[in-house]
């Protein structure tokens, strides 16, 4: 394979992770070598799957932990527009790329007032989409059009709702003072509308898997919603990623260490899609999880990015190689 490297010249943007200690971005900072001299590891870029578009950063609600800082007020990447995306999803069948799958994050997505127009442009070309959201006010006011979609294009779309965790205050502990009945709500409506919708819950209070997917089983049974809690398609559970905690670096011995293969890495086959403030053009970037630290960024078209991506940021190693994180709809 071509080796082509990410752009190791462009510095990160520090506001990427304002909370890191100075000993974290020291040693996540040369691509190519660890802060104890090892080769660093990387990934290429296998087949590109899985495309995401972030849809805007702005949310309805500020998150304790959000890893992209999205809020009322964040608008550091702009809303997407349907020309901002159709460049893409031309590029893919022009190119025979074979991406099967696109995804849309936020923000919260429903924020968008072009989501409608995007989601629909996916699915009439053929792909099969996931989106990501809170299921709050701002998609509950989209009921008519998403049953329009549902009608049309059935298991083909996939709603994705955070459910943080299945108790209450836990949840709120994370989303804030009366997020849960809006949730529930948008959540219990799209199960009675027989949606394909899957939940993402987080594993930041230590529970152990069995006891959490226990938990959620009795929510979704308590509250009528029709997924299988031990499925983990169905029920997704991201690892968390607390800014100030140290996080070893991955080396290129990590991964006969772990026993893990570099080309099931979620960059190993998914490229996102942002427009930041003020720019003409939406660029693409390795990872839905980096979206400010500009080592990560590419230029404004598929072909342009290059196949190697060097894991010299913590995400890569506390979310996706020790974290076992993914997040295509296969998870």
């Amino acid at each position: 394979m071509e080796d082509l490297q990410i752009n190791p010249a462009a510095s990160a943007d520090e506001a990427d992770t304002p909370d890191v200690s100075t000993e974290v971005r020291a040693k996540f900072s040369d691509p190519f070598v660890t802060a104890n001299g090892e080769e660093r590891g990387f990934v290429d870029l296998v087949k590109l799957e899985t495309l995401w578009f972030n849809t805007g950063t702005l949310c309805n609600i500020a998150c304790e932990n959000c890893y992209i800082d999205s809020s009322p007020l964040n608008d550091r990447l702009s809303y997407l527009t349907l020309e901002d995306v159709l460049p893409f999803l031309e590029e893919i069948e022009r190119d025979n790329l074979g991406t099967r799958e696109i995804g849309l994050t936020g923000g919260e997505p429903f924020m968008n007032r072009h989501i409608i127009a995007i989601m629909e442009a996916c699915l009439e070309r053929g792909f099969d989409l996931i989106v990501l959201t809170n299921a709050m006010r701002p998609m509950m006011r989209f009921q008519k059009n998403l049953l329009r979609l549902n009608e049309r294009f059935g298991a083909a779309m996939t709603l994705r709702v955070s459910v943080d965790h299945y108790e209450e205050g836990l949840h709120e502990e994370e989303r804030g003072a009366g997020t849960w009945k809006p949730m529930i709500e948008g959540l219990t409506w799209l199960s009675k509308n027989g949606f394909q919708i899957d939940v993402a819950g987080r594993t930041r209070w230590n529970e152990n898997e069995a006891d959490l997917r226990e938990g959620f089983r009795t929510f979704f049974a308590r509250q009528g919603i029709k997924i299988d809690a031990s499925s983990p398609k169905e029920l997704v559970l991201f690892p968390e990623m607390a800014k100030r905690e140290s996080v070893p670096e991955i080396t290129t011995r990590c991964w006969g260490l772990l026993g893990i293969d570099p080309a099931d890495i979620m960059c190993a086959t998914s490229r996102m899609i942002v427009k930041r403030k003020g720019q003409e053009r939406a660029s693409v970037l390795a990872c839905t999880l980096i979206p400010y630290d500009k080592r990560f960024e590419y230029d404004t078209t598929l072909a342009a990015s290059p196949k190697r991506i060097q894991l010299n940021h913590r995400y890569c190693s506390e979310f996706c190689v020790t974290g076992g994180g993914a997040c295509s709809v296969k998870s």
